[in-house]
Formats: structure tokens, C-alpha cells, sequence
């Protein structure tokens, strides 16, 4: 099951349904089952402060994702996002703030998929598997 959480912000945008029937259709490409999977949205202070306790990076970042899968057919986890990032990086790029959520968003989903963005041919990797995956929304 998928679920939506604020934590010290509120969502300027509405996080239906039908975003959960995106995300679940992208599972469904990579032939996996949503376990319980939790994005928790945040300001760039609380995921900050993540950022530097749990992984030891002194830097602000528009994502954490943490994999708490038990089973290699079931995917879950708990997927921190920086609203304030999301929306600086959704000017900055000039795309709407939907369109990059949603993009930071899959992110998530395809970290715990074992997908990984720390090397340059790892990121193209990741950035091409985020325009297919944005491709399946409705």
C-alpha cells in the first residue's frame, strides 16, 4: 500500500488516487508488489537534519530513501522528499511543481527498485528510467 505523510509542511498540491494508480503501474513494470510504502514530505531543514544524522552528508537534498523491503517480490520503504528542493529545482529547470514531484517521486520508487545515481552512467541510467516511468502516468 502506498501512503502520503507531511510532517512539518502541508502539500500544496493534491496527491490522489490516481497518483497511487501511476505508481502502481510502474511496480507493475519492474514486476514487483507494493508492500508498504511511505512518502514522507518534509521542509529542506527536517531532511536536512536526516541527511546529516543518517547517512552523514552535510548538505541539503531533495531526497532519502530508505529501503525497507524483506521480500524480493514486495517493495517497501519510507521515501523522504524536501518540498522547498522539489519547488526550487521545479523553477530552476522551468517545469511545474507536479511534474518535478512526481519525478522526485519515482526517484524514490526506483532506489528501492535498486536502482542507484552515484556515478555519471549510473544517473543517465536513473534519468531514463524516470522519463519511462513518467511516461505512464494518465
Amino acid at each position: 500500500m502506498i501512503h502520503f505523510l507531511t510532517i512539518d509542511i502541508e502539500l500544496p498540491i493534491n496527491l490522489d488516487e490516481k497518483v497511487i494508480d501511476w505508481l502502481e503501474v510502474v511496480l507493475k513494470q519492474y514486476r514487483m508488489k507494493t508492500g508498504e510504502v511511505f512518502f514522507l514530505f518534509c521542509s529542506d531543514e527536517y531532511l536536512y537534519k536526516m541527511n546529516l544524522q543518517y547517512l552523514g552528508h552535510d548538505t541539503y537534498t531533495d531526497i532519502i530513501t530508505f529501503d525497507l523491503s524483506e521480500s524480493s517480490e514486495y517493495i517497501s520503504g519510507e521515501i523522504y522528499i524536501s518540498l522547498d528542493r522539489v519547488n526550487e529545482n521545479a523553477t530552476r529547470h522551468d517545469v511545474s511543481l507536479v511534474d518535478e514531484l512526481h519525478r522526485v517521486m519515482v526517484h524514490g520508487i526506483l532506489h528501492l527498485l535498486g536502482f542507484k545515481d552515484k556515478t555519471e552512467i549510473d544517473e543517465m541510467q536513473m534519468r531514463h528510467q524516470e522519463e519511462i516511468c513518467l511516461s505512464l502516468r494518465t
